[in-house]
């Protein structure tokens, strides 16, 4: 009776402990479709979409004029995230450029760009 109560106990925890991994694994936000849109640049309203995904562990993406989808997209050079805060750097018009953004909640960011320029960001359904 004895082994019978530490198998069951053993089987118990293997359950409790696979199922737990499941449900407390991150997911990861920022890794989708988003239209950003920056307000007063000297051009006016700007705005980018983009699709992120995450290869090698960092985040990757280009930035494309969701009026325009045959224009030329520009391309991200860098993007730094954490749980809730993404900074996407990228080069237009000469300029290197940043765009910081933090999660407001679950499908929408806000931030700015250069720290100048108010920006909002939405997630896109995919």
């Amino acid at each position: 009776m004895n082994k019978s109560i530490i198998i069951l106990l053993t089987l118990f925890f293997g359950i409790t402990l696979n199922g737990l991994s499941q449900n407390t694994t991150p997911k990861d936000f920022f890794v989708g479709k988003w239209e950003f849109t920056v307000m007063g640049t000297p051009n006016g309203d700007a705005k980018f979409s983009t699709n992120l995904t995450r290869k090698d562990g960092k985040l990757t993406g280009e930035l494309s004029d969701p009026a325009n989808p045959t224009k030329e997209k520009i391309a991200i050079t860098k993007i730094e995230d954490s749980a809730d805060k993404i900074t996407i750097y990228f080069t237009s018009s000469g300029y290197d450029v940043n765009l910081e953004m933090s999660k407001a909640d679950e499908n929408t960011l806000k931030g700015s760009m250069m720290g100048m320029f108010d920006a909002k960001g939405i997630r896109l359904k995919e």
